[in-house]
């Protein structure tokens, strides 16, 4: 397992249980939105497993955007090539060996291109690993430095070589230079084909997930490595995976709970109320993730699914002074919760507690008892032990609980993290099909695309370019100039602004609603954005505006505009 090895040369120790830093040895995980969040919840787990062997940390993660875009939607800053060097060599400086392990699902987030990049022109200290779900032909074409007026009038084959836009490369260009060096092991491509997902584009989802199981047993297995002083096997990392194969099974064998689950939340959603996902420890972290990017993924308000970290988190961020007093959508911790949310909560919003019978349980029932005064929607996801029971007490609080019991592990000190890694897969499996149901009860989602996205980066730029052409038929240069209209509106659209950078209409469209469907409707209806607007106020969701408008009168019936989408891309 050459990445494996080359690994082992930065965690090795002299003697098991001793750690003494070699040559300044770093491993840092980095990526974008969802990918970052990965890096964190990551970077935090191996710290713990390192400490708690005695061993001096050395993890650390990079975020687009900072530790605010772990607890907020700030998809935007993924952006810069640029950016994304300059985070690097902040935590890399005086180092002398150091893994960067960039995460970007769709190979695309210019944060992380721009890393591997300078990784792999300062060789003698860093190894770049780039960890993504599609072929490197595939990788983005990284068109965002264009004027948009000069796209409309180009074809998107032409976008395959154009740069990042402040950068020289694209991110293929890069991808394909790693791919040579990886013959020399001085660079490696990790990038499995796992399909496309369920939800077209939304990588929180299968690609959040293979990205935690392909890279927890690849560090779990160096780690074992290093302590045993022995190669990894094949039969090692199977062991490791096949653990996760079962996280699968225990979990969805739990599919009513978790689908009643569902209708509850979108019922409260539909009402006008909230949801909140309180977990304890690192399930925390992924309660977090999951309401952090329905923002972006569903045109959500960020108040609509909240996630609340329980426990200490003192040691888990690089800059937690960057979340201080920062304003409401920064507040996560139990103090925010208790002092923001409980005093606010209604009969309407929904709460679900996550935590596993390991953690403090009296501290669960005091806060279950406190919300349960406020609403009577509450539910438990409850990770436990074969011998372990929840308390009575505690247990007659939920009117209905995900009870998820786990065997008992017979590995070494692996164990605990491996059962503690399985727990939070779950976690994210159940809550992101919670979120994701809900959203689709509401009428966000025209089968499986995410008609109501926020376009808060480049990439998501494209994807609503490509959904308005797939579903109107119209010329790419009829999308483009709509979108831009709906963009701007009420501004009137000069030549100015259409040459303008791409990034210049993003930071227009960042915080406006609905940009999508209005621009869809008037497509479809060959109407004006004001009427597009009327039309989409007086339906009774976004899914239904749209069907109505693809079979309308007018409207050819014989042929559904979804049967010929190409299949999609992460």
């Amino acid at each position: 397992m050459p990445s494996t090895k080359r690994f082992q040369h930065v965690i090795e120790t002299p003697e098991p249980g001793k750690w003494e830093e070699p040559e300044g040895g770093l491993v840092v995980l980095s990526g974008g939105g969802t990918s970052g969040r990965m890096a964190f919840l990551m970077s935090v787990s191996f710290n713990q497993l390192m400490k708690g062997l005695g061993q001096k940390p050395l993890y650390t993660y990079l975020i687009a955007g900072g530790d605010r875009s772990v607890v907020a939607s700030r998809e935007g800053t993924e952006d810069s090539a640029l950016h994304g060097i300059e985070e690097l060599k902040k935590v890399a400086a005086g180092k002398k060996r150091v893994i960067v392990i960039g995460i970007s699902v769709g190979l695309s987030a210019p944060f992380v291109a721009g890393q591997m990049d300078y990784c792999m022109d300062n060789p003698a200290i860093f190894l770049p690993v780039l960890v993504g779900f599609n072929p490197v032909n595939m990788a983005r074409c990284g068109a965002s430095y264009l004027a948009v007026s000069s796209f409309s009038r180009s074809c998107c084959s032409s976008l395959r070589n154009d740069p990042i836009e402040d950068w020289s490369s694209t991110f293929r260009q890069i991808a394909e230079r790693m791919q040579k060096l990886q013959e020399k092991q001085e660079a490696f491509v990790l990038n499995p084909a796992i399909g496309p997902e369920g939800l077209s584009g939304s990588s929180r989802m299968k690609g959040g997930s293979a990205t935690k199981i392909l890279l927890e047993t690849l560090l779990l297995a160096a780690h074992k490595t290093v302590d045993r002083g022995i190669a990894a096997s094949q039969r090692c990392l199977l062991e490791i995976l096949r653990t996760f194969e079962r996280a699968h099974q225990v979990t969805y064998s739990q599919s009513p709970k978790i689908a009643a689950l569902m209708k509850q939340a979108s019922s409260s959603l539909e009402k006008k109320g909230r949801v909140y996902l309180v977990g304890w420890q690192t399930l925390g972290i992924i309660a977090i993730m999951d309401g952090v990017e329905c923002i972006h993924t569903f045109g959500a308000d960020f108040q609509d699914v909240r996630g609340f970290l329980i426990g200490d988190h003192s040691d888990m961020f690089n800059q937690k002074a960057e979340l201080i007093n920062q304003g409401p959508q920064f507040c996560f911790s139990q103090e925010d919760f208790l002092t923001s949310i409980l005093p606010s909560l209604t009969e309407i919003d929904t709460v679900v507690f996550v935590f596993t019978l390991d953690d403090n349980l009296i501290e669960v029932q005091t806060l279950v008892e406190q919300v349960k005064e406020k609403t009577a929607n509450i539910q438990a996801l409850a990770h436990s032990t074969v011998g372990q029971s929840l308390p009575t007490p505690l247990k007659k609080l939920f009117p209905s609980i995900i009870s998820i019991m786990w065997p008992l592990l017979f590995f070494e000190y692996e164990g605990n993290f491996i059962q503690k890694f399985q727990h939070e897969l779950s976690t994210k499996w159940i809550l992101n099909t919670v979120s994701t149901g809900a959203h689709v009860l509401l009428g966000k989602i025209l089968q499986n695309h995410m008609l109501d996205l926020r376009i808060r980066n480049s990439k998501l730029f494209w994807r609503a370019l490509a959904m308005l052409q797939r579903f109107s038929g119209q010329p790419k240069a009829r999308c483009i100039e709509t979108l831009l209209q709906v963009i701007h509106f009420p501004q009137p659209l000069s030549d100015d602004i259409r040459a303008s950078p791409i990034s210049v209409h993003i930071q227009t469209a960042h915080e406006k609603e609905q940009v999508i469907p209005i621009a869809l409707l008037s497509l479809l209806f060959l109407c004006s954005i004001p009427e597009a607007q009327v039309h989409l106020a007086a339906a009774p969701s976004v899914c239904e505006a749209v069907r109505s408008a693809l079979t309308g009168p007018g409207r050819k019936r014989s042929v559904d505009p979804l049967e010929s989408l190409e299949p999609a891309l992460l």
